[in-house]
């Protein structure tokens, strides 16, 4: 069948709908459930009262619906409408009024099947009052009658109803059994979508079967084949490479970049929620797997701070905040400060006064000015002359500074990464030690690696090993300054980094 007709013969039904499970057999992901419920069933052990609890979307009600109608010994289909299956939607009638009209009408005999299946849908949202005229009826029950009840929040129910019941608690849907039936759909619809944007739509489902679902039919109306992009795209998602690199100038206390990064993301449309949770949840998988970008306590304490944005009165300024708030003294760059021993000086004392011209010095034939004589006759240092780099030579501490400025201008990110790592050369070889086992993370990246590699080729004439490390007991140096790099090299550095500055001695 053609895709336009089936759209066609389809059109106004929801995919979530249209696949909903008619049987038992159908159910995915809930097996210890219908175990369970297909043993008493086939024994026959019927309780008059079942509770289902769970989150969302994972077939509290279809699972309802089909034990209603086994119970009966109906087949099930959505059209049918027998009069002996009556559902309640507790969040339309929640009073007791309708409980009391409930409570009278029960003891009517069912008129085609066996029993009469009351199912009440989000029961905890009854009234107090409704509860106790609820628990009347589920004390002593006609044989004739059974109670499903359904909820997400179980924690709102009185003990006294949860203890009249038999209950069965559902679980999010896994990610292997989601993405297995969002495929099988897909297929059915003939959606042409990627494997990355399936598992990326599960992901986004929160455990939720009817979530998802919806989410592959809000996607699924093109007929072009859907990447992951789209995905992103549909879901308001920023690329994992914007994310990565928010929390790497994070991580090495690049403000600025950082809050660049942050601006560049809210102007693409990102909504600050969403980046919150894609932030936390990298920073969840990287603490998992070894890899924190920060100290593990400065973790922790940003991502339970995360967890607030989406309920902030300015998400955005909240999350900024947020990052900014994570930038520990040991992540920020190291600055020079001047010492003072004594107390303060008040700022009209502080003030300096001009010094006096030297006065000049007369002679017989002219007069001289002895600042100018000084000048004349005092050569300035001369600046000491590279040596000459032959063929082949090594990459050494004397270039090292030379390689932080290049990525700097043109790498600000990669630069901010690789000025934190202590370097130790070799012929032909330098071997990056990381305090973090992030940054060494993202240096061994491809794309990072070969842009320094390149950088380092055309600084020292030659090819570079490059070898990246990860020691936690390691230094941060944000300066990028050797050991062996003498004084005034190490201040032509620190110039060069910051943009120049005044030195104050003790």
């Amino acid at each position: 069948m053609a895709r336009s007709a089936i759209l066609k013969s389809d059109m106004g039904q929801a995919l979530y709908r249209k696949y909903r499970s008619k049987s038992l057999d159908e159910i995915v992901g809930q097996e210890h459930i219908i175990t369970a419920l297909k043993t008493a069933l086939k024994e026959g052990r019927l309780s008059h009262a079942y509770l289902f609890t769970g989150p969302r979307g994972v077939g509290k009600t279809s699972i309802a619906r089909i034990l209603a109608h086994e119970i009966n010994g109906l087949a099930y289909t959505e059209e049918d409408n027998h009069l002996d299956i009556i559902e309640i939607d507790a969040a339309s009638n929640r009073g007791i009024d309708e409980i009391r009209d409930l409570r009278e009408k029960v003891h009517i005999s069912p008129t085609t099947g066996k029993y009469k299946v009351y199912i009440i849908d989000e029961v905890h949202m009854l009234t107090p009052q409704a509860f106790n005229a609820l628990l009347k009826t589920l004390e002593e029950p006609p044989a004739h009658v059974v109670f499903i009840l359904a909820t997400t929040e179980v924690h709102k129910l009185p003990a006294t109803i949860i203890s009249r019941t038999q209950r069965y608690s559902f679980k999010p849907a896994e990610q292997g059994p989601l993405v297995a039936h969002l495929r099988a759909i897909a297929s059915k619809e003939h959606i042409d979508i990627s494997d990355e944007a399936l598992e990326l739509l599960a992901e986004h489902g929160d455990g939720s079967f009817r979530d998802s679902v919806g989410l592959l039919d809000q996607i699924g109306g093109g007929i072009k084949k859907i990447s992951i992009q789209d995905v992103q795209e549909l879901l308001g998602i920023a690329p994992k490479e914007a994310i990565d690199n928010l929390i790497s100038t994070m991580s090495v206390g690049a403000l600025q970049q950082m809050v660049d990064g942050l601006q560049a993301l809210f102007l693409q449309g990102f909504q600050a929620a969403t980046i919150a949770k894609q932030v936390g949840t990298s920073l969840r998988s990287s603490l998992l797997d070894g890899t924190p970008p920060l100290p593990p306590t400065t973790l922790l304490s940003l991502a339970k701070e995360l967890l607030r944005v989406p309920r902030s009165h300015d998400p955005a300024r909240f999350l900024e905040l947020t990052l900014l708030g994570a930038l520990t003294p040991a992540a920020l760059p190291e600055v020079i400060t001047p010492t003072i021993d004594s107390a303060p000086v008040p700022p009209a004392v502080a003030k300096k006064q001009p010094l006096p011209k030297p006065a000049p010095i007369k002679t017989a034939s002219t007069t001289i000015n002895t600042t100018e004589t000084l000048a004349a006759e005092v050569p300035k240092p001369a600046k000491p002359a590279r040596q000459k780099r032959l063929d082949g030579v090594t990459m050494d501490a004397a270039l090292w500074p030379e390689v932080l400025n290049a990525l700097k201008k043109e790498y600000n990110t990669l630069y901010s990464i690789v000025r934190m790592a202590e370097p130790q050369f070799e012929a032909r070889k330098i071997t990056l030690t990381f305090s973090f086992a992030f940054h060494q993370k993202r240096l061994n990246e491809v794309k990072n690696k070969t842009i320094l590699n390149n950088v380092i080729e055309t600084i020292a004439g030659e090819p570079i090993e490059i070898v990246c490390l990860y020691d936690k007991n390691v230094k941060p140096n944000p300066l990028g300054i050797t050991p062996d790099q003498p004084a005034d090299e190490s201040m032509n550095t620190i110039s060069s980094i910051f943009g120049g500055g005044e030195v104050i001695d003790s």
